[in-house]
């Protein structure tokens, strides 16, 4: 599920131009990825050069107590 206020902060975000100010696009999509999850967990999450690069494990959680 898209959460429309996020994706317009993000590409906002993004299409900064001055300097130091801009967010990567490694680190969109990761926040996207978090945003669309809703509920969940990422059990590794690499970072090279200060960027996401991968995450290893992600699984979902189902509470079926109330």
């Amino acid at each position: 599920m898209a959460h429309p206020n996020l994706d317009e902060m993000l590409t906002r975000r993004a299409s900064q131009d001055r300097a130091g100010s801009a967010v990567h696009p490694a680190w969109l999509r990761l926040m996207r990825y978090c945003a669309d999850l809703g509920h969940g967990e990422i059990e590794k999450l690499k970072i090279q050069d200060g960027l996401p690069m991968t995450a290893e494990v992600t699984t979902k959680k189902i509470k079926f107590s109330p």
